[in-house]
């Protein structure tokens, strides 16, 4: 099987198994951060392969919506691929990308927790941090506090900064809170030089929404 009919088989899989997830991250998440990780590793020394499986089946099974389990996503990438009779080499380093390419896996300081790294991690971290962020990131946030029956602000509830991974898998403050503990801080989290350029104007978006969302919180005044 050649590479793209590898990725052409994944893209047909995660199609279906994302058929009827939450709408922030369902296959069109999923695409968007496909299209962005091409577009990143042109200007990286990364296996276009990799990167693009990596990116294909990162939220293949997103632990928040299973229970919180962490091994089940790179399970079944794992299976999936097998089952293709992909590389083992190509195999192994997408599983790790699926297990560590999460904004949540940053937060652990524990020794050892988080020792993985490459360039196509890299890739596809800034690929689904950039969904994360801007018009498309906003909208994504409300949907899943929507999903999530969270309010969209409560002014007597402050952001919680500088969570650890475990009290950022507990959070479940109002949709607001969730720019200032992540949404803010992933312009300055970018690997790449691609990623850091693009999420500038993504950045300066969620500011002036924020600025308008503020204004108009009380109602309209003459």
């Amino acid at each position: 099987m050649t590479d793209s009919e590898i990725v052409e088989q994944t893209i047909v899989f995660l199609k279906e198994t994302l058929r009827e997830a939450e709408g922030g991250h369902d296959w069109f998440h999923t695409q968007r951060v496909f299209n962005n990780a091409i577009l990143i590793a042109k200007d990286e020394k990364a296996n276009i392969l990799v990167v693009s499986l990596g990116a294909l089946l990162h939220d293949i099974a997103d632990a928040k919506f299973h229970d919180g389990n962490e091994t089940l996503g790179p399970q079944i990438a794992k299976d999936f691929l097998t089952s293709l009779e992909v590389d083992q080499m190509v195999v192994d380093h997408v599983v790790q990308i699926v297990a560590h390419s999460g904004y949540k896996n940053s937060l652990d300081k524990k020794k050892g927790d988080n020792m993985f790294s490459s360039m196509e991690l890299k890739v596809v971290q800034d690929a689904d941090r950039l969904d994360a962020i801007g018009a498309v990131g906003i909208a994504r946030a409300f949907n899943y506090g929507g999903y999530m029956n969270r309010p969209l602000y409560d002014p007597s509830i402050p952001p919680q900064l500088h969570m650890d991974k475990d009290a950022y898998k507990k959070s479940n403050g109002p949709t607001i809170n969730h720019f200032y503990e992540k949404l803010l801080l992933l312009k300055d989290q970018m690997n790449t030089r691609t990623g850091k350029a693009l999420a500038e104007e993504r950045h300066g978006f969620m500011l002036s929404f924020l600025e308008q969302f503020y204004k108009e919180w009380n109602g309209a005044t003459s």
